[in-house]
């Protein structure tokens, strides 16, 4: 059990999301930063689409009420253990009424906290994630508060090779971050220079952006003659890039199932990791490359967490 004595700025249950029901309205929902979540697994133990707390912006304070192995990934929030400093990317054990403290991102905007066993709710549609719009999911559809209590589901104590249990994590998010996209599916319905000018900007991620999108704030992207925006309604991708006014706007692990307006691009898979990390007010540059580069980068990123696992699976004295 996890006793909240603080809960944070948006502190909520989330897992790798809710899938199958897009036809019936339902949001995939799930993690942000899903190799952050996958990692923090792995870490404590855990199939890497276990349910963690994805942690935003300021994190919670939490009371173990069990003894209890955990691991946080994702950006670096300062985290103390009964007040002595804890690194990201690596497992640690939790006596019972230890005291986890995660402050401000120093580093990043989403952190990930995975308890060995994992969190005992309720699936909702085959998911425990938190689609907070719709109000299922989690714990009751919500962000943590101050006294809520996390049952856990028979966590162990000490993992096999617990001081070992580490991961080097990713660089932090660098000023003008670049993001790799691929053309979307209407991206005919723009001119060259709409593209072009997608390429060539700065854009500023908006104060309003949230779980749903990133709303960015730059030089406006011409339409091609005689498009007004809109399009016969489709599915929407997470990552994908609508231009409903001019202004690019990603859909992000809440987005909805379907949508009306034309897509000029797609944040590749393999860096939606990356621009989850990033808080209003950073600025990004995006880098067009081909669906197959595409692909192989997201095949040697899911290497990287295969590669992950086989190690903290190995014997203990063969490390």
């Amino acid at each position: 059990m996890l006793t909240v004595l603080k809960p944070g700025m948006l502190t909520a249950v989330q897992d790798q999301g809710r899938f199958g029901f897009q036809k019936f309205g339902v949001p995939a929902a799930g993690a942000m930063d899903q190799r952050a979540l996958a990692w923090a697994n792995l870490l404590a133990g855990n199939d890497p689409g276990e349910a963690c707390l994805e942690i935003t912006a300021l994190g919670p304070s939490l009371r173990f009420e069990t003894p209890a192995a955990f691991a946080l990934t994702g950006g670096d929030f300062s985290a103390r253990l009964d007040g002595a400093p804890l690194l990201p990317y690596r497992a640690y054990s939790a006596p019972k009424g230890a005291l986890l403290e995660l402050g401000a991102a120093k580093t990043g905007f989403r952190g990930y906290l995975a308890v060995n066993g994992g969190f005992d709710l309720p699936l909702v549609m085959g998911s425990r994630s938190t689609y907070l719009k719709g109000g299922f999911g989690g714990l009751e559809g919500r962000a943590l508060k101050a006294g809520d209590r996390l049952p856990l589901r028979g966590p162990q104590f000490w993992l096999p090779n617990l001081d070992r249990r580490a991961a080097d994590p990713p660089p932090p998010p660098q000023p003008e971050q670049a993001v790799r996209i691929v053309a979307g599916p209407q991206n005919d319905c723009f001119t060259d220079q709409g593209m072009e000018t997608l390429l060539a900007s700065v854009y500023t991620i908006g104060s309003s952006s949230d779980r749903m999108g990133y709303r960015l704030e730059g030089p406006a992207i011409q339409r091609a003659p005689g498009f007004d925006g809109n399009i016969l309604s489709d599915g929407v991708a997470m990552g994908s890039i609508q231009v409903p006014d001019g202004q690019p706007l990603v859909m992000m692990a809440d987005r909805q199932t379907a949508g009306g307006y034309g897509k000029i691009a797609a944040v590749c898979s393999c860096d939606l990791p990356l621009l989850a990390q990033l808080r209003p007010g950073d600025a990004l540059r995006f880098s067009l490359i081909s669906i197959a580069e595409a692909q192989e980068l997201l095949r040697a990123d899911r290497r990287r967490t295969a590669a992950l696992a086989d190690e903290l699976n190995r014997p203990e004295g063969l490390w």
